[in-house]
């Protein structure tokens, strides 16, 4: 497909990695951003977007995100103006084979859509006993190794994963939860689970796992990712460990950032979520923890068909949809916290980047055009139909949403447009 000298005029640029947040024209050529304010020297556009009112921003970056099936999960995720997206190992079969992520790298790259790149297996599959072919898998296409929602018990065998990956300076992402302590629980250990009779989890499941987790990325040296923070104590823990000089960094679910135990509400299995939803307070500690840039946001994007959420609470399968949800919920977020709207969009675009160490995130010149144009007043109801994802089940739905996506462009294609 040719591609387009694109003209993006009017429009309120916002590009949290270069501090700039003005009126300005933006100006892409061969896939790439070409120049800002002033057309360069002999440009000509093939095709104009007019922005006026909305914002261009970078295209956003989400680091978790399930693939359930390919295509309709990417362009939910340029719908919601996500142009790159890390996919976790858990799928099915789980990426813990060459073979298995050359196949998921070259049908995105033919579908032409978001960026993916691949979390492979820490573990052959997934199984927490024997490392997977790390190096193979690198070569394949995976940036970085996790376990997704799957533990390692064996603390040597963690040992030996980080030992190999500070050697050869691959990340290892983890979510922290202890599997003796979380066992079946279902939901925090707090009231409502007590009110409800649901088996708990409580939060010294985390902070244990967490306290193992950066002890050995001490000893080792190696790049350590917790993913999914879902407790005061645990951001309190990672806080202590950046200020020692550990090289680890967190991402917070979008969801956590805005619900708690409390929307569990009558056993309301939209809200069942894996670590699971807790107190206010911990809710509070995850915002603050965004605010000032410990912690990026992801979507934690996890499509469940119905008769995964039509079941008992302690039943049914964690996790909702979120790729077009992300953007919506972090200008929530950001105007509850009343933070400036380059602060929040940094969590979803550079932030989250920089983790992946990958080019995306930014506006500079000459880098990759992968933009989003959103007007960030526009409403819409969450409704299935207003959902491309296949996972329609969500907490939010029916509500109202501030800010919508306009235009997507990956590599300078534009890959999404709303309906007017």
């Amino acid at each position: 497909m040719a591609l387009h000298n694109i003209h993006i005029r009017n429009g309120r640029v916002i590009d949290p990695q270069n501090g700039i947040d003005a009126q300005l024209d933006l100006f892409i050529a061969d896939g790439r951003i070409a120049a800002m304010g002033q057309a360069p020297a002999g440009f000509a556009a093939t095709r104009t977007i007019d922005a006026s009112g909305q914002i261009v921003c970078p295209g956003l970056v989400d680091l978790s995100t399930r693939l359930s099936s390919i295509e309709p999960e990417l362009f939910a995720a340029v719908a919601g103006g996500i142009t790159a997206l890390a996919c976790l190992p858990d799928t099915n079969p789980p990426l813990d084979e060459p073979g298995l992520v050359e196949r998921l790298v070259r049908r995105s790259e033919n579908l032409g859509l978001a960026r993916v790149y691949p979390i492979g297996a820490l573990t052959r599959q997934l199984a927490g006993e024997k490392l997977a072919e790390l190096d193979n898998l690198t070569r394949a296409g995976c940036i970085a190794f996790s376990q997704a929602k799957y533990p390692i018990v064996d603390t040597l065998v963690l040992l030996r994963a980080m030992q190999y990956a500070a050697t050869f300076g691959y990340a290892v992402r983890l979510q922290p939860q202890d599997h003796h302590l979380a066992n079946d629980g279902v939901a925090h250990d707090g009231e409502i689970a007590s009110r409800l009779g649901l088996t708990a989890v409580p939060v010294c499941a985390e902070t244990i796992a967490i306290g193992r987790a950066l002890q050995l990325a001490r000893e080792t040296g190696a790049r350590l990712h917790l993913e999914r923070l879902s407790s005061a104590a645990g951001i309190a823990l990672v806080r202590e460990a950046r200020q020692a000089g550990i090289a680890v960094s967190c991402d917070v679910g979008i969801h956590h950032l805005h619900l708690s135990e409390m929307d569990i509400g009558y056993f309301d299995s939209h809200a069942r979520f894996d670590p699971p939803l807790r107190s206010g307070s911990d809710r509070d500690a995850l915002r603050a923890a965004v605010a000032d840039g410990l912690a990026a946001i992801c979507s934690d994007h996890t499509p469940v068909d119905e008769d995964g959420k039509q079941l008992p609470f302690a039943e049914a399968t964690p996790g909702a949809t979120g790729l077009e949800l992300l953007l919506p919920l972090t200008l929530k977020f950001a105007q509850e916290m009343k933070l400036p709207l380059t602060t929040a969009l940094a969590r979803i675009t550079c932030d989250p980047a920089a983790i992946l160490g990958i080019d995306a995130g930014s506006l500079s010149i000459g880098s990759p055009a992968d933009v989003c144009i959103f007007d960030p007043t526009e409403a819409w109801r969450v409704t299935p139909e207003a959902l491309r994802s296949e996972g329609k089940n969500t907490p939010f739905m029916a509500y109202e949403m501030d800010g919508r996506v306009r235009t997507t462009l990956v590599g300078g294609r534009i890959v999404f447009e709303a309906k007017h």
